[in-house]
């Protein structure tokens, strides 16, 4: 590709609506432009990138026996119906009717179609195991888009399903699977890590998900030091690396006191003396569906030094989305105080408890009386929890919950998620297959995507600099980029274009700088985008026949005699 023929066009500015460095590198470099919020259109060097990136999937893809096929992104209301989706999704799923008053969706996701789609000819065991993907635009609602790709509405994903006869098979399905994403993101030339993982909205009983690491990704990631388990923060278990030393063992009598404007854990502890960790912070939420109008308000208990981990408090009540956290008037109403000087002891309401308060005694929770709270309370005493269950957010320097030492904290980029399904959608609708004893039973199911937009922003959010992008080989637009320093010098012409022509003959992909552009503009536009390496020529080296190669990556340079450009190039890239 020769930039004067391409639609490529640079900019200087930092654009205003872009927080990441991998958004910015990208429109600056012309990759994507923003056609509406959280939509965008691919530019030439973009979509080679992603194209890049789609053959990788296909070829470890196919390489397991997955077949490929490509289901519509309009999808008629009644399938999810079946599924019971249309209202979980919430407002995610952007709906709308045709001409006919019937209701359709734009495809977030493909479970139910790709159902439908088994069920119509899958009669025996004799016709599965069975794993179908595609590769297709998806649209997602975000309530709010932003960092380009990472969160946009429309995006490029690759999604699989895989059907099988009972739980071993569909088992061994899943791992397949992770070996295929192992495989496809050790060969993008990324640093990334598989950790466990929430099952969302999709639902399932067991999940993974593959991370991108970068300073800015929007996971937070637990991973131990032996590197024997890692998780996202959502479902990584808590556990005290060691443990936090109480007040005393001997039980105190509980007693109310006056606490006057302290409505904080943090003013409660400068007020008292008392560490963080022995007071006890008293959470509301309801446990009610989202978009019902029922109010069912639970009581939430951990230590003043912890966060509630609502992933884990969804999956303790077995809701489809994390519970919502009650209003101040909806806790006084339950307490008959503001929050701040509420607590257990007295409610009517179910109390979950943390593993971490139930190791307390003696400690401090509001009297559910404004600007009072109860010292020496003990549970099981003053009041009797629900239940008492794993529900803080897990931290770096947590026990690891595999093996030996503790956890260090990262940040990643999902790009990946891979989930076992189970009978989950089988059973809603209806998908069976004869046995071999000729009884009727549910599919097993997996599925597993890629967000195929996202992964190609987010190795740029890992691979960049101050002067722009760095990609690695396997989705690099171009090998090579030539700039061509004096376009109007026939030798330097001739020469540059006898170099693209002999490095494309060779393999090696290249794209040149053919513009009537300043060599400083060129240099500067060349590390924008990025690519691997760059091949200057110029009049005054072309005295010598030299050209100047320098890499991307280590920016360092080296002069090549033109005739031994083409070998030093296919050596380079196959280091």
């Amino acid at each position: 590709m020769r930039w004067s023929r391409s639609h490529i066009h640079t900019l200087k500015e930092v654009p205003t609506d872009a927080e990441i460095a991998s958004h910015q590198l990208m429109v600056r470099g012309g990759y994507i432009k923003k056609l509406a919020q959280g939509i965008f259109t691919y530019g030439p060097l973009a979509l080679r990138a992603i194209k890049k990136f789609e053959n990788i999937v296909r070829e470890e893809m196919d390489k397991r026996g997955a077949v490929e096929i490509l289901m519509p992104m309009v999808q008629p209301r009644e399938l999810w119906e079946e599924s019971h989706r249309w209202a979980d999704m919430g407002k995610g799923l952007l709906k709308f009717k045709n001409r006919l008053d019937q209701d359709f969706c734009l495809g977030a996701t493909h479970e139910e179609v790709v159902t439908d789609y088994v069920r119509r000819d899958v009669k025996s065991y004799r016709d599965l195991p069975l794993n179908l993907y595609q590769v297709q635009t998806k649209y997602r609602d975000e309530i709010r888009p932003r960092f380009g790709l990472l969160r946009g509405r429309e995006f490029i994903m690759k999604d699989a399903y895989s059907f099988d006869v009972d739980v071993a098979s569909a088992h061994r399905s899943y791992r397949i699977m992770f070996e295929a994403y192992t495989a496809i993101f050790s060969r993008l030339g990324a640093k990334f890590v598989s950790v466990r993982a929430d099952s969302g909205s999709i639902g399932g009983s067991m999940s993974e998900e593959f991370h991108i690491l970068a300073d800015s990704g929007e996971d937070a990631l637990l991973v131990a030091e032996d590197g024997s388990f890692a998780a996202n923060v959502e479902v990584c278990p808590a556990l005290d690396a060691t443990i936090p030393e109480t007040n005393n063992d001997k039980l105190q009598h509980a007693e109310k006191f006056a606490t006057p404007g302290l409505k904080t854990i943090d003013d409660l502890s400068k007020a008292t003396g008392v560490a963080k960790h022995d007071l006890v912070k008293t959470l509301f939420f309801s446990a009610a569906e989202e978009g019902s109008k029922d109010l069912k308000p639970i009581c939430v208990l951990v230590r003043g030094s912890d966060e509630v981990n609502p992933i884990k408090l969804k999956s303790l009540l077995k809701l489809a989305n994390p519970p919502l956290m009650l209003n101040e008037k909806e806790v006084r109403d339950v307490t008959g105080a503001w929050p701040g000087s509420c607590g257990p002891v007295g409610l009517t309401i179910p109390i979950y408890m943390d593993n971490g308060v139930f190791s307390l005694k003696n400690y401090i929770v509001g009297a559910n009386e404004d600007g009072f709270h109860l010292r020496n309370v003990n549970h099981n005493r003053e009041y009797s929890p629900t239940e008492v269950a794993d529900l803080r957010v897990a931290r770096e320097g947590d026990k690891n919950p595999a093996g030996s030492g503790v956890l260090k904290s990262f940040r990643g980029i999902e790009v990946g998620h891979i989930f076992y399904l189970g009978t989950k959608y089988s059973k809603s609708m209806n998908a069976t297959f004869l046995s071999e004893k000729g009884d009727a039973t549910l599919i097993e199911m997996g599925c597993y995507g890629i967000g195929i937009s996202r992964t190609v922003q987010a190795v740029i959010e890992q691979s960049h600099d101050k002067d722009g992008i760095i990609w690695p080989e396997a989705i690099a637009p171009f090998h090579v980029h030539i700039c061509l320093l004096d376009i109007a010098d026939l030798k330097c012409a001739t020469v540059a274009n006898q170099l693209y022509d002999d490095l494309w003959a060779a393999g090696v992909e290249v794209f040149m700088d053919d513009r009537d552009e300043r060599p400083g503009v060129k240099f500067k536009d060349a590390d924008l985008l990025g690519l691997p390496f760059r091949i200057n020529v110029g009049s005054r080296g072309l005295q010598n026949n030299e050209v100047e190669v320098v890499a991307r990556r280590s920016k360092e340079m080296e002069k090549l005699k033109v005739n031994a450009v083409v070998g030093r190039m296919k050596d380079l890239l196959r280091k």
